[in-house]
């Protein structure tokens, strides 16, 4: 069953007289418990389509269903009851309530879900330790360093135990010991028949942990299991003119052994965020 589908999906944004096409007529389907990456060149509309997806952002034109539901037709009070029963977000843009320990801070979407207070407390705790936080129950945001605070937005997100879950970026600031709690606890709840989405920059790691990989670069170049979108020509597609790397990486496609982020493009090339 597609628990997510896009139709001629577009975004555009008004620079001065040009018209900047953020991404542009995706037709997608994602399947109930399928754990997505999300991967493209920077500027290629990874981000706009997980806010687009998540009901954060308007489309120009097309739509986004989920699971049956047309989610912009939806008033702004039903879309915040919507998202509050269905959608777990890990976004950037997204803070943490300063006066809030990191406890209550992840213990916040419980409370609005109605959850007992015992409840509450053992979700938290158990959330924290997960993500190597389990000595800093008590301490507010402003205590934590950044790669702190975002393992508490991944522990107060899965809290919610939605049934999809959309994350941009959720492993900047965390090392690889959190990363991979992280991506079994992940997997873990995809065995429970969760869905995930992931925007994400590690094409190593994208191989290694997703099954279903969504390929962008504006307009969808590609959208499949890992081995059908990870090849030599869809990836020259999806990167363009950032041939002197890929050139290396159709070379090395059959080990898999890809560069292992997005700025490995961008510091070979010299190139700034797109």
């Amino acid at each position: 069953m597609a628990v997510i589908e896009t139709h001629n999906l577009e975004r555009t944004y008004q620079d001065g007289n040009q018209v900047i096409r953020a991404v542009d007529g995706i037709d997608l389907q994602i399947q109930e418990g399928e754990f997505t990456a999300i991967v493209g060149p920077s500027g290629s509309g990874k981000t706009t389509l997980l806010n687009l997806i998540g009901g954060l952002d308007k489309p120009t034109s097309g739509e986004v269903i989920i699971a049956g539901t047309p989610i912009h037709e939806l008033s702004d009070n039903a879309m915040i009851d919507f998202r509050l029963k269905h959608i777990g977000f890990v976004f950037q843009a997204y803070n943490l309530i300063p006066v809030l320990t990191a406890a209550e801070n992840v213990e916040f979407i419980m409370l609005l879900q109605k959850k007992s207070k015992e409840e509450r407390r053992q979700r938290s705790h158990q959330l924290l330790e997960a993500v190597g936080l389990g000595d800093r129950l008590t301490k507010r945001p402003g205590e934590l360093s950044g790669g702190q605070q975002q393992r508490v937005f991944i522990a107060r997100s899965l809290a919610q135990q939605a049934d999809l879950y959309l994350m941009d970026e959720p492993f900047v600031g965390v090392d690889a010991a959190t990363e991979e709690s992280i991506l079994k606890l992940l997997t873990e709840m995809r065995q429970e028949g969760k869905t995930v989405i992931i925007v994400h920059h590690d094409l190593q790691t994208a191989y290694e942990y997703f099954d279903w990989i969504v390929l962008l670069n504006t307009r969808l170049v590609a959208a499949g299991p890992k081995d059908d979108v990870f090849t030599s020509n869809l990836l020259q597609e999806a990167y363009g003119g950032r041939l002197t790397v890929l050139s290396r990486i159709g070379v090395l496609i059959a080990k898999k052994d890809f560069p292992l982020r997005e700025s490995d493009f961008k510091e070979k090339e010299g190139q700034g965020d797109g």
